[in-house]
């Protein structure tokens, strides 16, 4: 009997980001469209972190009281001892629920990024927007991820935005 090999994480991000290069995103943005609605992901993106910030300490407090290694600890068992943590996680899905029903790909909450499915030069790239910026200003291919992000082609930015 042959036993499959597990295959790295990388070799599985690379198949990923190979089929999404194929696969034409539901929603593409302009430029204007996704600094359109920057305003209203900086509120929600400040409200996710904070929030975020609250669940942690949520969970690192019920892992001190009961004695359980904070990895080990699910946030289903932080809602069973403490139903009022309830409310928190509602309260953060449905930040997710709404920049994700945008178009936009929620990416990193404590980053805070954003990407918007784009297209440039025939190619579905990611815009991509971090809190704290006033504008999208960078992209990045997919595959390339943050890590990959450039400054928007055009007229020179302002040194804040670069």
């Amino acid at each position: 009997m042959r036993v499959p090999r597990r295959r790295a994480a990388s070799t599985l991000r690379s198949e990923a980001g190979s089929i999404a290069l194929r696969v034409r995103p539901e929603k593409t943005f302009r430029l204007e469209e996704a600094n359109a609605i920057v305003p209203r992901l900086h509120g929600l993106m400040e409200r996710l972190q904070r929030g975020a910030l609250r669940l942690h300490e949520e969970l690192t407090g019920l892992a001190r009281e009961t004695g359980v290694e904070l990895a080990s600890l699910a946030p289903e068992e932080l809602m069973r001892q403490r139903p009022a943590a309830r409310a928190l996680v509602e309260e953060l899905d449905g930040i997710v629920a709404e920049i994700e029903a945008s178009g936009a790909h929620l990416k990193d909450v404590q980053l805070g990024l954003v990407d918007f499915p784009a297209e440039l030069d025939g190619e579905i790239v990611y815009l991509c927007w971090q809190f704290g910026e006033p504008e999208v200003a960078f992209w990045h291919r997919i595959e390339d991820g943050f890590a990959g992000r450039r400054p928007l082609p055009g007229p020179p930015r302002p040194r804040y935005l670069q």
